[in-house]
């Protein structure tokens, strides 16, 4: 599954869309020699990200119908649990590569609180949950998994939804894909 924008951060790191929609998410990646530190584990901050990462995308979410290993699409029933209507989607708004219909504003962190538990080794696997969201705010929690299921850190934190970032008199907006229109 692809990812709804370019994160050119998360490209570098391997981090692969597994589920995102109805308020959660799914991001897995392969531990590689690059994302260990110096015990031969995964570096606190990889899995810092990954939650971070996978938060977010549990954030954007919202009225996005969940299925694994198939286009993200939107539904055009109000949203489950968090009392959010999204619309129906436009077709202006679908990503025609992956079918992904506009997902709305971008979120960025606000503040968030990691516990490790134990150490990341092989595959990481991150499951992010949208908690409460307000008109602007939302309220995420997220785990990382090792390979044998066993739980390695857990996160809470608090994203603000945002159409473009503001910086001095520009701004700047979300990236899209080469060619996409991607969501804004």
């Amino acid at each position: 599954m692809r990812f709804p924008v370019r994160i050119p951060f998360v490209e570098q790191l391997g981090f692969e869309l597994l589920r995102m929609g109805e308020g959660e998410a799914e991001i897995a990646v392969t531990l590689s020699e690059g994302l260990c530190n110096s015990f031969k584990v995964a570096h606190g901050g990889l899995t810092m990200t990954l939650l971070d990462a996978v938060m977010a995308h549990a954030a954007r979410s919202v009225g996005v119908s969940a299925s694994p290993a198939r286009s993200v699409g939107v539904s055009v029933s109000p949203a489950r649990s968090v009392g959010v209507s999204l619309g129906p989607a436009r077709s202006e708004d679908t990503d025609t590569d992956t079918g992904a219909a506009d997902l709305g504003p971008g979120v960025v962190t606000i503040e968030m609180k990691t516990s490790f538990m134990r150490p990341g080794e092989g595959r990481l696997t991150g499951r992010g949950k949208l908690l409460h969201r307000s008109a602007t705010l939302a309220f995420c929690e997220g785990s990382v998994f090792a390979a044998d299921g066993a739980l390695c850190a857990h996160a809470t934190a608090t994203f603000k939804y945002l159409r473009a970032l503001p910086r001095g008199r520009d701004v700047l907006p979300l990236q899209r894909r080469p060619g996409d229109s991607g969501s804004d």
